[in-house]
């Protein structure tokens, strides 16, 4: 693919990524610095854990003599398992609430080989001292929001020596809600970009991928409690407005209990891709 399309492809991105804040802005009822602290425990998970495909994939690739740079690593549900395997981890992540349930994750589990970057990307690149800064990049649901693709793909690459990884569905994470933006707000979502874009992208940009397909399992919610507050944040609902109202009102109609867990009847249709490229000059 010609390198002639990434400044075309970049603008989509950047358009789409604005879009959909644009209409945040004008429907949303709650603004938070932080934004996924009150979830963040949603997105806690054991780093002991298997019988997860996308996680199998990077266990099988990475090396116990390797350092991992894990951009946007949440509350550690792949660099806290990553750490178990390799010799060290640099978690970057701006979000306080997210960066207090890794350390605990951290704590509870006996984990002491993850360094923990609270900066965004790529700004954070700049407080790791010489590039590059590890073997292998990570990104796991990072990137579908971020305007400027290009500089955070740059920086990414440069903070690799060998290869770069990025995990992704066939449409981000917060589409989850999308079903219900039409009955609460009157309108279509703004899709983010996603999987099928950012290979396109990478490809455009000289870039040899491999990309494995694996099973995409739905989120589930050991609560309705915990189901609605998720699904309420991805709508932007104030609590206790009209909206809100309406939509706890409307959402027995499209939730279900499967296997102990809450989700939604219709969980969301895709898959999960883990795209990997080596970064030129290894």
């Amino acid at each position: 693919m010609s390198a002639a399309l990434v400044p075309g492809l970049e603008d989509a991105w950047a358009a789409r990524v604005r879009a959909n804040r644009e209409q945040t802005e004008r429907l949303g009822e709650i603004s938070a610095p932080d934004f996924y602290a009150p979830v963040s425990a949603v997105f806690v998970a054991d780093p002991r854990r298997t019988g997860e495909p996308a996680l199998d994939v990077l266990l099988a690739i990475a090396h116990e003599d390797e350092t991992w740079i894990d951009i946007g690593a949440g509350a550690g549900r792949y660099a806290l398992p990553l750490a178990l395997r390799v010799k060290r981890v640099i978690a970057v992540e701006p979000s306080a609430g997210m960066r207090r349930a890794l350390r605990t994750g951290m704590h509870e589990h006996g984990i002491d080989n993850v360094y923990l970057v609270g900066a965004t990307w790529p700004e954070a690149l700049r407080e790791l001292g010489e590039e590059p800064v590890a073997d292998t990049a990570l990104i796991a649901h990072v990137g579908y929001d971020i305007e400027q693709i290009g500089p955070f793909l740059d920086a990414m690459e440069r903070a690799a020596r060998h290869r770069c990884v990025a995990i992704l569905t066939d449409r981000s994470p917060a589409s989850v809600a999308d079903p219900f933006w039409p009955l609460v707000h009157g309108e279509p979502r703004a899709a983010l970009p996603a999987l099928p874009e950012l290979v396109e992208l990478v490809r455009a940009r000289g870039r040899q991928t491999e990309i494995l397909r694996v099973d995409r399992s739905p989120r589930t919610f050991e609560s309705v409690d915990a189901l609605t507050t998720f699904l309420q944040r991805q709508l932007f609902l104030a609590e206790g407005g009209e909206k809100a109202i309406h939509f706890r009102a409307i959402l027995p109609d499209h939730i279900a209990l499967r296997d102990g867990a809450w989700t939604l009847a219709e969980p969301p249709a895709g898959s999960l891709g883990v795209v990997s490229w080596t970064v030129p000059g290894a």
